[in-house]
């Protein structure tokens, strides 16, 4: 079976400082099913911004993906949509 990797994440991440930490374990716990991971923010040399998008490309079941989106919502101050790409 070939394995489905036409998923794209997008997590608005607010309140950066404080979800950062938690979001990353999720992450990292998931990193097998993560082809892609592109995190923006506005930063500066004396500024950053307090809140960040994170586009993951991933991989796997749609149940296996409902469930990193469902554990990353869990997280206060944290948005998920997911997008599927079929061609």
């Amino acid at each position: 079976m070939t394995e489905q990797c036409g998923y794209i994440m997008a997590v608005l991440q607010e309140h950066r400082v404080e979800t950062a930490t938690k979001v990353q374990e999720i992450l990292t716990r998931n990193g097998c099913s993560i082809r892609l991971r592109l995190g923006l923010h506005d930063a500066g040399v004396e500024t950053c911004s307090p809140s960040g998008l994170i586009l993951l490309q991933v991989c796997g079941a749609k149940a296996e993906v409902e469930k990193l989106q469902s554990e990353l919502q869990s997280v206060p101050y944290v948005k998920v949509k997911v997008m599927s790409l079929e061609f």
